[in-house]
């Protein structure tokens, strides 16, 4: 029997451990089971975290094995090879499919029926051998997708135009690496379109300059966080626990996570993050929203590049 108030983390590496973390913080589970395969590391972290459970609430945090998975809500999958500086997400590839498998595998020996939620990078294109490997539902195998990619477009924006970023509404979809799509045409603050509350905060001129530099700002986030500290975790952490919340607390909530795509967008048999509706079950509505010419045709591009390398792997 599923419990809801159960989740999984695979693989204990920075990002799964800093996942961990802030799922601790945020309360939402009553049992988090870590599991990797050095069961040193794995037990050495859930001794670190239950250290802080005084000051955050009652959970039962333990290293443990597939065995435990049947009944958990969610399984988090970061484990695979770490994003070397100078190597893009698609580089991964090969290396993680192979990582991704053996985890799958273990998985379906037992009787999991919750939602399978993908981190790992190429997180797109793993997410789509997850589903392929697994034969679970599509609507229970996600992608984190650009969550991550989009928080850092929203914080660009609000520092460009000292405004809190929690009022900053736009999102970026396609793939999460080089060829993603920021949705300009949809972006405003707290409903002032774009170059309308530049031109308020002083910024006049070539507001579509001042957009390409952000974006452009987003896209190489990740090697310039690579190049300085050789990781990035932290955010990635903060948009998974975001994911986690809209499941766990059946928010109903629109993300931008990678899901399968049928016709939507004109993309087929392809994963790509895209707007969707989560719920406790996962996916339960893919929204199709207007997009420019020219965004639909760069989210077409990015489905079409990744679509190719699925076909390889195969």
């Amino acid at each position: 029997m599923l419990n809801p108030r159960k989740a999984v983390i695979v693989g204990l590496g920075n990002v799964g451990a800093s996942i961990a973390f802030n799922l601790m913080q945020k309360n939402l589970y009553s049992e988090l089971v870590l599991i990797d395969y050095n069961k040193d590391k794995a037990e050495g972290e859930a001794m670190d975290l239950s250290d802080g459970l005084p000051y955050v609430g009652s959970m039962d945090i333990h290293a443990g094995d597939y065995s435990e998975v049947g009944d958990a809500a969610i399984i988090i999958i970061t484990a695979g090879a770490a994003q070397k500086p100078g190597e893009t997400r698609l580089d991964l590839v090969k290396k993680n499919t192979s990582i991704m498998r053996s985890c799958i595998e273990e998985i379906k020996k037992t009787d999991f029926e919750g939602i399978l939620l993908i981190v790992a990078n190429p997180v797109d294109i793993l997410t789509h051998e997850a589903r392929l490997i697994s034969g679970y539902p599509e609507s229970r195998v996600i992608g984190s997708g650009t969550v991550l990619d989009t928080a850092r477009l929203k914080d660009e924006i609000s520092r460009h135009l000292s405004v809190d970023s929690r009022n900053v509404h736009t999102m970026i979809v396609g793939e999460h690496g080089d060829s993603e799509v920021p949705l300009w045409s949809i972006t405003n603050i707290a409903g002032v379109a774009l170059n309308e509350f530049c031109e308020i905060r002083g910024h006049h001129g070539d507001h579509q300059a001042a957009m390409n530099k952000l974006y452009e700002s987003v896209r190489d986030s990740a090697y310039k966080i690579i190049e300085k500290k050789g990781a990035t975790y932290y955010g990635v952490a903060m948009a998974v626990g975001r994911i986690a919340e809209c499941i766990v607390k059946d928010q109903h909530s629109v993300l931008p996570v990678s899901v399968a795509l049928h016709g939507e967008y004109g993309l087929e048999d392809v994963y790509l993050s895209v707007p969707a509706v989560l719920g406790a079950n996962g996916v339960e509505n893919i929204l199709t929203i207007k997009l420019s010419d020219e965004e639909l045709e760069k989210i077409q591009a990015s489905g079409k590049a990744l679509k190719k390398i699925i076909d390889e792997i195969d």
